[in-house]
């Protein structure tokens, strides 16, 4: 249990600041509608529930994650962009950075994982960054390591620093004024740089809202990191919510995270293929895994929990190739019809 002076000595984020970043970036990102999810499955589900989704699928890059990375880059000095920037990614961090490059006039050398999207990779490729493949995630850091000693770029974190969480938080905020009447948040996590804004905003915006953080099971280092009071590394990680996937936290996004978000939840990848199926039936969305987790924990874990509650759901992305898809809403599909 982390005692309120432990909670007191962890990073936090000023209101300002955010309000700040947010008309400082209003230019180049767009402020994401939001939508109530209803339809005949959810209600099969959960009954007539009041729940609101905030869609940054609908963001630039398709994902969250054009907040964070263009803050970053826009933050450093002149001496620092014409250097060019690097980034490791799985996907979703690469598209980001090159479309923050981009908007910048900056030059971009992204590592990217073998494993990654092909999507994922096209659309990075197409905001101008030159990619490098790396086999794995560890070979991948090292590279950027390499590119950062050897041609002084600016490394541009996917989820750590106080850039990348003020340009998430205003995410929350936007949601916070579209939506003031919430009970509770739904936010997927992985590395945490999505969740400490978004938790941090809504908590200073809406006091009496809950925040609840939703994990994989097979890639719970966040709720791991709660249960030990530090941040924590993973050997081995499994699932196909591979944005949600990193091996470690980090103190900056953890201390947010611990600090404004209630507790963590996970869920299988069963249950995220089923709330894939959900929000294609219902709301006619087509998300990556990472869209649709925090919906799994709405209809699995927390569902008698917040029955009757106002609920928010972050849904943060939707990069995925259209094969891949189309195998996770099918065993989605099943798994509805079982």
């Amino acid at each position: 249990m982390t005692t309120s002076a432990a909670l007191h000595a962890l990073p936090d984020l000023d209101l300002d600041a955010i309000r700040d970043t947010a008309r400082a970036n209003a230019d180049a990102l767009l402020r994401t509608p939001v939508a109530p999810l209803h339809g005949a499955t959810v209600e099969r589900l959960i009954g007539r529930a009041d729940v609101v989704m905030k869609l940054e699928l609908f963001q630039r890059t398709g994902t969250f994650k054009a907040r964070g990375a263009l803050n970053s880059v826009r933050r450093l000095t002149p001496a620092q962009k014409a250097l060019g920037i690097t980034a490791v990614s799985a996907g979703n961090h690469a598209v980001a950075a090159a479309f923050a490059a981009r908007e910048a006039g900056v030059n971009a050398k992204i590592v990217i994982q073998a494993s990654a999207n092909p999507a994922r990779a096209a659309l990075a490729r197409s905001y101008g960054a030159e990619l490098l493949v790396a086999p794995d995630g560890a070979t991948g850091f090292a590279m950027a390591e390499a590119l950062v000693r050897d041609e002084q770029r600016s490394f541009i974190h996917p989820f750590e620093g106080e850039a990348v969480s003020l340009g998430t938080a205003t995410l929350g905020l936007e949601f916070a004024e579209q939506a003031p009447a919430l009970d509770v948040v739904l936010v997927a996590v992985g590395g945490g740089g999505l969740a400490s804004g978004v938790a941090t905003a809504i908590r200073k915006m809406l006091p009496s809202c809950r925040v609840i953080g939703v994990e994989p099971e097979g890639a719970d280092v966040m709720r791991r990191s709660f249960e030990a009071g530090s941040p924590q590394r993973m050997d081995k990680l499994s699932t196909i919510a591979d944005s949600l996937a990193p091996p470690m936290t980090l103190p900056m996004a953890y201390g947010l995270c611990r600090r404004h978000m209630e507790r963590i939840v996970t869920v299988s990848d069963d249950e995220i293929c089923r709330a894939m199926a959900v929000m294609f039936r219902d709301a006619k969305l087509a998300v990556e895994p990472a869209g649709a987790t925090a919906l799994a924990a709405l209809l699995g874990p927390l569902r008698e929990e917040l029955r009757g509650a106002r609920t928010g759901l972050i849904v943060c992305g939707a990069n995925i190739d259209a094969d891949t898809f189309a195998q996770q809403l099918a065993r989605g599909e099943r798994l509805l019809a079982a």
